[in-house]
């Protein structure tokens, strides 16, 4: 990568809808120059244009799950339970204490209590030692996230975590609005 490059990567973040003509003209290049280096970039897997939601806009609740799981096979399980989870933003494994750190969003406050402890919950899952779940207050610097909103289809009767929101108590007390890949949904992603 190099300088003409992080300029385009620059822009693109800042405009992802942003024409080769623009780009050409920051950068001084010619639109299909610009073009190919997009391309390149993609090809290579350095950049990956895609949209982003804001969750402020939507009103949505994050937080922060730390956990320390016991083995890497408990680890592999964990993470292919919540693969095609839409509440899931990011996992990230750690070399430190907690060795699995994970973003989540919820719609509500409600939602996001029934995240944190039920059987939907990462905390839920077989071989935690210890977790701990932090709500966030404010997102600084941008509000917007990669809400894996292609995984909420809401065809299923059961969540990709093999939970059933049917029979949950919270559900039915409509302390949570259910998974977004279920039928039973109540939210708006």
């Amino acid at each position: 990568m190099d300088e003409v490059d992080r300029k385009i990567i620059s822009q693109l973040q800042q405009n992802g809808r942003a024409t080769f003509r623009e780009l050409a003209e920051i950068v001084g290049f010619s639109s299909m120059g610009v073009k190919k280096r997009v391309d390149r970039l993609l090809e290579k897997g350095i950049l990956k244009i895609s949209s982003l939601i804001n969750v402020k806009q939507l009103g949505l609740q994050a937080a922060v799950v730390m956990i320390e799981i016991e083995s890497s096979e408990a680890l592999e399980r964990l993470i292919q339970r919540f693969k095609d989870c839409p509440r899931v933003v990011n996992i990230f494994t750690t070399l430190g204490g907690y060795n699995l750190i994970a973003l989540v969003i919820a719609e509500d406050q409600d939602t996001l209590e029934s995240i944190s402890m039920e059987k939907c919950s990462l905390r839920s899952s077989e071989g935690i030692r210890r977790s701990e779940f932090y709500p966030i207050g404010s997102i600084y610097y941008s509000p917007f996230l990669c809400i894996r909103e292609h995984l909420t289809h809401k065809e299923r009767t059961k969540a990709p975590c093999n939970v059933d929101c049917g029979p949950c108590n919270r559900y039915k007390a409509q302390k949570c609005v259910g998974c977004p890949t279920t039928t039973y949904y109540r939210g708006a992603l």
